[in-house]
């Protein structure tokens, strides 16, 4: 008896995805003071210029970008006019640096150049005093505060935040200065943290010589999900004439084609990549990360749409599966530098704006391939 091959996914209509992302958009807005469903948050997520919620905000600028509701460009405008167009406090620390990238948009959507005027004191000063320090994540010798290498980029996570900003920062700025840094920076994380082998970022180097009960390596979902997001951000800013692009096209199809494979039959990726097995609990964060990917690399003509189209289809039927009852997403890992417990009940903003990434990335892949 011959196997029968499974049916491709379905692509949603782009009107539908649009409703999809918009409606955990607006849950998010509408809650953005309820902190309940968010057991394991640092007292930071309160902090509209902290990265959980700047990942929300961020991801807003998309759907701001698409949608006809002028509620959720309005949203982003009020806050940062509320917020001062201020960065995050720490001088150097990659995750306070990524709500520049709303402001950024701001400035060209109405907000206008005093939008990014801190922004430009924030990475001048940056510039004038690059840190110089190893990539070792150790801890803090003052017993207290972040380890010193986070004043680099010595985690995973940071490429999402830190090298696309500077890289919209260099374009909107016309200054080539913020782009050599970001793509020097870049390079020496990559060196440093990627698993040629297995084509997968470990978090940071404490997770070299770590392994997982069953001997196999810990390549943490939502932390290799960052640096593919990152990646579609950075080749976003990079026209195709760029010497810098063919790096990070090399990269971004290297680790999309490792990930594909690891894509459980439910649509989800496990917390720990290399975990197949058949109890791993659904996690939203890593997937929509990588959804978002796959259906950007798609629609850009990056990634085959044989072998990635359906697997983002897949994913995003993952997605809105949970998606609750009255728009929250749930199943979202919550703060975490590594493979975590996850519930349904938990949700977080950076779930809620790796959803939304997801979605925007999507509609525009459905609405492209409608309109051939």
């Amino acid at each position: 008896m011959t196997a029968q091959a499974s049916p491709a996914p379905q692509m949603p209509a782009p009107a539908a995805i649009l409703k999809s992302t918009e409606r955990v958009a607006t849950w998010q807005l509408d809650h953005r003071n309820a902190f309940e469903h968010m057991p394991a948050a640092s007292r930071s997520v309160r902090d509209p210029r902290d990265w959980q919620q700047a990942t929300f905000w961020v991801a807003l600028t998309e759907l701001a970008d698409r949608s006809r509701d002028p509620a959720y460009a309005r949203a982003i405008v009020e806050l940062g006019r509320a917020q001062r167009w201020r960065l995050g406090d720490k001088a150097f620390h990659a995750d306070d640096q990524l709500i520049a990238q709303a402001w950024i948009w701001a400035a060209a959507h109405g907000a206008g150049s005093e939008a990014v005027v801190p922004a430009k004191a924030y990475f001048d000063a940056v510039l004038a005093n690059p840190p110089v320090g190893d990539l070792v994540f150790r801890p803090n010798p003052s017993g207290h505060g972040d380890p010193i290498c986070t004043q680099r980029w010595c985690w995973a996570d940071a490429l999402f935040m830190a090298p696309p900003t500077l890289l919209q920062f260099s374009r909107a700025t016309r200054d080539p200065r913020y782009a050599r840094f970001a793509h020097e920076e870049f390079r020496a994380t990559t060196d440093y943290l990627y698993d040629r082998k297995d084509r997968l970022f470990f978090r940071d180097s404490r997770f070299f010589e770590r392994r997982d009960a069953k001997g196999r390596k810990l390549f943490w979902s939502r932390g290799n999900g960052w640096v593919m997001a990152g990646l579609v951000r950075i080749l976003d800013e990079l026209p195709k004439t760029d010497p810098q692009r063919a790096y990070y096209v090399g990269l971004f199809r290297d680790m999309a084609a490792r990930i594909v494979g690891l894509q459980k039959p439910d649509g989800f990726w496990a917390p720990s990549l290399l975990d197949d097995g058949k109890d791993t609990p659904p996690e939203t964060s890593g997937t929509a990360f990588f959804t978002y990917a796959f259906a950007w690399g798609v629609d850009v003509g990056i990634l085959d749409a044989q072998t990635y189209r359906p697997a983002a289809i897949r994913g995003w039927g993952a997605l809105e599966r949970s998606v609750q009852p009255d728009g929250m997403l749930g199943w979202v890992q919550q703060v975490s530098d590594r493979p975590d417990s996850v519930a349904a009940s938990d949700t977080q903003f950076y779930g809620a704006g790796a959803y939304v990434l997801a979605g925007t990335a999507l509609y525009d892949l459905s609405r492209h391939g409608a309109a051939r």
